[in-house]
């Protein structure tokens, strides 16, 4: 038992070795500097200066929660779809789900202004038709938008919603369908009395997994985005300025880091922690 018991720790080393350098190291860094000031000393004043970065913290909240819903709304229906094919094709559409997923995150980001920018390649096919001749305009202001950074939010998070969703919906028992079939229920009652409910663990995950990314990214709304500064950009801004402030950027990544887990707690009490569901 003792060598077992040994051997588990030993087995287990390696990983608390990383945990603590890339993870608990790095958490300690941040709570000292974000309770500290230039000269080390202990204060609480960068926390009150927080109050600056209110209007970026809306707007990330607003941004990330609009990116969430229709990633659901797109998720949802094609999670299902998948369910409903041949294990073959399932496999073929979770492959192409997961593809984007293989390319580096910068690199899809960066397709967008490809596609979305003035002489991009929806405003020169839109010119090549007439189109914009049409309306009289040069182009549309598609790239620089609140829009685009949505878009870019849900473009590059969208699998983090429909894998923990097809995870979910994939292990339905097949019997409860055909008892609710039995029973007199239509598809819409189906669906509503027995899919969702039992789909709600994925669709819990599904959030969070997409909400969290979302409400703390930088470099989409840098990249689509017009001047509106999310709370990620000004993160960024003070730890890579001329003369950075690491204490103040530090103390909004705490109350930052403050939020999401607030949220995945109270995501984690809808769920059930089976088949999909966050656990903490």
């Amino acid at each position: 038992m003792n060598k077992k018991s040994f051997g588990d720790r030993l087995v287990a080393a390696p990983y608390l070795v990383w945990s603590a350098i890339f993870i608990i190291v790095p958490l300690l860094i941040m709570v000292y500097f974000a309770l500290t000031d230039a000269n080390g000393v202990f204060t609480l004043s960068n926390f009150s200066q927080i109050g600056r970065y209110k209007k970026a913290f809306g707007v990330s909240i607003l941004y990330a929660a609009a990116a969430t819903v229709i990633t659901l709304l797109l998720s949802y229906p094609t999670a299902y779809f998948m369910t409903k094919l041949k294990v073959s094709s399932q496999r073929m559409l979770f492959m192409i789900v997961m593809i984007p997923m293989w390319m580096n995150f910068l690199i899809r980001t960066y397709s967008w202004v490809t596609i979305l920018e003035d002489n991009g390649l929806i405003n020169s096919f839109l010119r090549s038709i007439g189109l914009l001749e049409l309306l009289n305009v040069d182009n549309l202001r598609l790239i620089r938008t609140p829009g685009a950074v949505i878009l870019g939010m849900v473009y590059d998070f969208i699998p983090f919603m429909i894998l923990p969703i097809y995870s979910v919906m994939s292990k339905i028992d097949k019997s409860l369908l055909e008892a609710a079939e039995d029973l007199g229920s239509d598809s819409l009652s189906k669906f509503r009395r027995v899919i969702f409910p039992l789909s709600q663990p994925g669709v819990i995950s599904g959030i969070t997994m997409v909400f969290v990314p979302s409400v703390s990214t930088f470099y989409i709304s840098k990249m689509l985005g017009d001047k509106t500064t999310l709370i990620g950009d000004s993160i960024e801004f003070l730890f890579t300025a001329l003369e950075p402030d690491y204490n103040v950027g530090s103390a909004i990544s705490l109350l930052l880091m403050l939020m999401i887990l607030v949220c995945m707690f109270i995501m984690n009490r809808f769920s059930d922690n089976e088949g999909g569901g966050v656990l903490m």
